[in-house]
């Protein structure tokens, strides 16, 4: 690793907690070096001191690193086996699930579930968590307005249900809206909440280290109730799911061996 790299990783960590050691360092370096450029600094060291003197550069800097790219029903055919598989399981024992998306972006994936649960059982009894680590996405998902393009997805039935075009947006619906609860946390450095029955970290973890892909896994599966489900990405299978108190219920759904 380059020492100019290497500082700016202990630097970030020691002002925001944020450990890039734990991130692919190929990628992430790439990635960072692009935005330095772009903004007219030469070194990591320099890029440093702009995100000290300017605070769009500390925004600019955690929009990059956290990949804040997703949109409505990504990967259709999975929210379709959440939806017919593994939902009916898990409200078959419970009226209430306790749901977290774990890098819910700018909201898209936490209003996802929330509009398939509608399907099935009144808002009132919907309550999702949802976590990032940037704020400008999570102030985007709290704002819940979306371009034409994050929708291609989305069920016709639900578009005109839940959203409101004005000119080239879409504005989801307040009631939707209200089911959602957003905060702050790092996945890599914060403690986890417990006894979850779903959690769903999609598209994410591909991002991670080795080291830290397994870490994670232990915490997530620690966070799962008995029977819940950990729903990860397309490019994200689990090889070894027993070494987390995990088995294998459908591809990428991962389901907590009760204890």
């Amino acid at each position: 690793m380059d020492q100019d790299y290497h500082h700016f990783i202990l630097q970030i960590k020691q002002k925001t907690g944020i450990d890039l050691s734990l991130y692919k360092e190929a990628q992430m370096k790439r990635r960072l070096t692009s935005l330095y450029q772009k903004k007219g600094y030469s070194s990591f060291k320099d890029f440093y001191a702009g995100i000290l003197s300017e605070p769009q550069n500390m925004n600019d800097f955690l929009d990059k690193m956290t990949i804040n790219v997703t949109e409505f029903f990504r990967n259709r055919a999975r929210w379709e086996v959440l939806e017919n598989k593994i939902l009916p399981r898990l409200m078959s024992n419970k009226k209430k699930l306790k749901i977290w998306s774990a890098a819910s972006s700018t909201g898209e994936e936490p209003y996802t579930i929330s509009m398939i649960l509608s399907k099935y059982i009144s808002m009132e009894h919907i309550s999702i968590l949802a976590t990032d680590i940037d704020e400008q996405a999570l102030a985007a998902a709290k704002a819940g307005i979306y371009s034409e393009r994050s929708l291609a997805e989305i069920p016709s039935t639900m578009l005109t249900k839940f959203f409101k075009k004005e000119g080239n947006s879409y504005i989801i619906d307040d009631v939707i809206k209200k089911t959602v609860d957003f905060r702050k946390l790092n996945l890599l450095g914060d403690a986890f909440y417990k006894d979850f029955d779903l959690i769903i970290c999609r598209n994410v973890l591909i991002y991670f280290t080795e080291e830290a892909k397994d870490n994670l896994y232990k915490k997530f599966s620690k966070s799962l109730a008995d029977d819940g489900v950990l729903f990860v990405g397309s490019t994200e299978q689990i090889f070894n799911p027993g070494k987390y108190d995990l088995e294998v219920e459908d591809t990428f759904f991962y389901r907590k061996v009760k204890s």
